[in-house]
């Protein structure tokens, strides 16, 4: 039995779970987001369209998250484990283990390129798959944590193990939403910016640096936005909403660059528009994990985590076919990445239900907010003292 702590550690052994995490996310979305650049080979190999190629990727990315296999069954363990660790700091350590994601893509997406050169798309996927072999050891620095929030006895019945309950929560419920919305556009780059950046001009190796590009933006963001939710100044729904807004008209911007004039160019405002979604989507990515255990609780995060990586495959599996499509109706993939925007602009919208995620009137002096364990975005019960003049004094509250 795993003894159970006084509270979150915030460090220790975490930070070990934190590297294990780091590799996690960087072997598994950032061999996805590198990925796309392998698609067109795959294409003419097999004499498909760009939606038929979509599948690949979008089926990977529903498999592995929906039905809990492949890469999800070390992300979302890695995930939730690394959220118990840490409370205090704990967006900045789920931040620096995301930015695995974008540290891989910007040395996998070169290197896949040279592979697809050397080897062809078959050689360039068994070796990526090689690879991925090295999760094998990252699973086994997982060690188990029990927190005081810990409910008493494991749950039971399917139901209960996957935390379907959580949907009774408002909270949850609007996080969900948005969360499934934004997952309908929010994978399509990882699949379509590179053959995006093919299809305006640039060579194979202009798209592999607009692919980089948007890594170093991503993993750069994820760090300093982790850094800044820790210190408190601004709630993490607010800073959900806004980043994820942001990414939003970053895709906007992206799919709205013109084309260039020649493969040798280096295709400027692409790169510009790409660094620009890089920052935006690196900024929201800590905060969707990070703020789970204030809707939750700490005791249910691994489930919240689960049903998280859950609801954004749902989107992931219609995003990129759906862009796939448009591309082959179309001709280019400006209509993809605008619809690609509406999504994620939509789910920002919903994420303005979430609590404290607007400006509002509060009490001039509010109730500390529960422990960490506990939830600290979940209701608390208000407990109302009447002043001397009575129920109808003036109420002290302050906007």
């Amino acid at each position: 039995m795993t003894p159970k702590t006084a509270g979150v550690p915030d460090g220790g052994w975490g930070w070990v779970v934190a590297a294990a995490a780091f590799a996690v996310n960087g072997l598994s979305y950032g061999v996805l987001r590198s990925l796309g650049l392998a698609l067109p080979d795959l294409a003419e190999h097999f004499d498909r369209s760009a939606q038929d190629t979509a599948w690949v990727s979008a089926l990977a990315l529903a498999m592995q998250q929906a039905a809990s296999s492949g890469w999800a069954l070390a992300f979302a363990p890695a995930l939730g484990t690394l959220s118990r660790y840490f409370s205090r700091r704990r967006v900045l350590a789920v931040g620096l283990a995301l930015t695995g994601n974008g540290a891989s893509s910007l040395l996998l997406a070169p290197a896949l390129q040279l592979l697809l050169d050397t080897f062809g798309w078959r050689g360039a996927l068994l070796l990526l798959g090689a690879v991925t072999f090295h999760l094998t050891p990252c699973g086994a620095l997982l060690r188990p944590l029990a927190l005081p929030g810990d409910p008493p006895a494991p749950p039971r019945g399917p139901l209960a193990a996957l935390g379907l309950g959580l949907f009774r929560r408002r909270a949850f419920s609007i996080f969900a939403l948005g969360t499934a919305l934004i997952g309908g556009g929010y994978f399509i780059p990882y699949v379509h910016l590179a053959p995006h950046a093919l299809d305006r001009g640039l060579g194979g190796y202009g798209a592999a640096l607009v692919v980089a590009v948007a890594a170093v933006g991503d993993s750069g963001a994820r760090l300093v936005c982790g850094w800044l939710a820790d210190q408190g100044w601004v709630p993490l729904p607010r800073l959900l909403a806004v980043f994820g807004a942001l990414t939003g008209l970053g895709l906007l911007a992206v799919g709205l660059v013109p084309a260039v004039g020649s493969p040798d160019s280096w295709g400027a405002p692409l790169l510009v528009a790409a660094g620009a979604y890089g920052l935006s989507a690196g900024s929201y990515a800590p905060l969707v994990f990070g703020v789970l255990p204030g809707l939750v609780g700490i005791g249910g995060v691994v489930q919240a985590t689960g049903l998280v990586m859950m609801l954004m495959s749902l989107g992931g599996l219609l995003g990129p076919p759906l862009s796939g499509f448009l591309r082959d109706e179309t001709g280019d993939f400006t209509a993809s990445f605008l619809m690609c925007s509406a999504f994620v602009l939509s789910g920002s919208f919903i994420y303005m239900g979430l609590p404290k995620a607007l400006p509002s009137c509060r009490p001039a002096s509010p109730l500390p907010p529960p422990p960490p364990e506990m939830g600290e975005l979940l209701p608390v019960p208000k407990v109302v003292l009447l002043p001397p003049g009575g129920p109808h004094s003036t109420v002290d509250a302050a906007c």
